[in-house]
């Protein structure tokens, strides 16, 4: 079978791209010539070019039977917000234009919890909670929404669409690292000293991935499936990073609006500089209520797989050392503190 996706060097695109080659998928993946590097010695025929070249699409989404769209503008800081809205709104409605003009039998569309309104009482919500564009903080939130919405849009028409919404992914193959990652990186480095109290919903990177799989398999067009497992508080994934490691777990929680007052702080002069800031506003703002969910529709009908974060978080923890993330040492067994770069670099 041969299938098309985009975002194939980011975080889920590599695993899912990692599942379909295991399966025996013929897989085409589009990508920018800076990011293919990252396909290099995987059985991939790339397609250079990015969501807004029409030829690619064109190319890509030829003899495809199923098209997964992933590639997004991940950022919670951006000098020119208007950049995520073109990529996630503009450029995802083009890609699933192009695979239902190819005639493609499944249109997955990655779009996120971020689309999905939490709630302030820490209740988790799910595919049925009503969300407004309002009820989202920041412009990454917003525009995955709207992004959502065309392919929403397109599924009514006729297209056969399915909107997946990942949590919170955590696992190996996290190159860039992810903003998630990070946190991950920064605790073993010793560099988390402090926590905001707030909560996830955390999931393997690799049951992401055959989520979509599955997803293209059973899931219903028109219908979206939250990819998730179990909702955590961060205080209970630096305890588990700290029994896996050996680096001491911060002991002091930040109040929300100190944490608050430092974000506008950094976001202030990140308008002068041009530089992200070290403590994003939009991150400061989402982390104010626990984003909790509940995975238990895609559970029930397209048979998530619910490996336990345990798992997820040491296999993260591993392959970041293995890596050369992190240089210091720690007790993680089997941990490679050999001074390597990152594939990639």
């Amino acid at each position: 079978m041969r299938v098309f996706l985009t975002g194939a060097t980011g975080f889920i695109g590599y695993n899912l791209c990692l599942e379909l080659l295991a399966r025996g998928c013929e897989v085409r993946a589009l990508a920018r010539p800076q990011s293919a590097r990252l396909l290099a010695g995987l059985p991939v025929e790339v397609v250079p070019g990015d969501l807004f070249d029409a030829a690619a699409l064109g190319y890509g989404c030829r003899g495809a039977e199923w098209v997964f769209h992933l590639a997004a503008d991940y950022r919670l800081w951006a000098p020119d917000p208007a950049c995520l809205y073109d990529t996630n709104v503009r450029g995802a409605r083009l890609v699933l234009e192009a695979a239902q003009r190819a005639n493609a039998s499944r249109i997955i569309h990655c779009s996120s919890v971020g689309a999905i309104k939490v709630t302030p009482s820490g209740e988790a919500a799910d595919e049925a909670t009503p969300t407004r564009l309002e009820d989202l903080v920041g412009h990454y939130k917003r525009s995955k929404f709207l992004g959502e919405r065309e392919a929403m849009k397109l599924a009514r028409a006729g297209a056969p669409v399915v909107v997946v919404c990942p949590s919170t992914p955590i696992g190996p193959h996290d190159f860039k690292p992810t903003p998630t990652g990070q946190i991950i990186v920064d605790f073993l480095r010793g560099k988390m000293f402090a926590y905001l109290e707030s909560g996830l919903n955390i999931v393997h990177v690799r049951d992401v991935a055959q989520g979509m799989i599955l997803a293209a398999e059973r899931g219903c067009v028109g219908q979206r499936y939250i990819l998730g497992n179990r909702n955590m508080t961060l205080l209970e994934v630096f305890r588990e990073l700290s029994a896996l490691s050996g680096v001491a777990c911060p002991r002091v929680r930040i109040p929300y609006g100190a944490a608050l007052t430092l974000g506008f702080a950094c976001q202030a002069l990140s308008r002068l500089t041009g530089r992200a800031p070290l403590v994003p506003l939009e991150g400061v703002r989402m982390a104010r209520n626990f984003m909790y969910f509940s995975a238990a529709k895609a559970v029930r009908e397209l048979v998530l797989p619910q490996t336990p974060p345990e798992v997820a978080i040491r296999e993260a923890a591993e392959w970041f050392c293995a890596h050369g993330y992190v240089k210091r040492q720690t007790k993680l067994a089997g941990m490679n503190t050999a001074a390597r770069l990152p594939k990639g670099e």
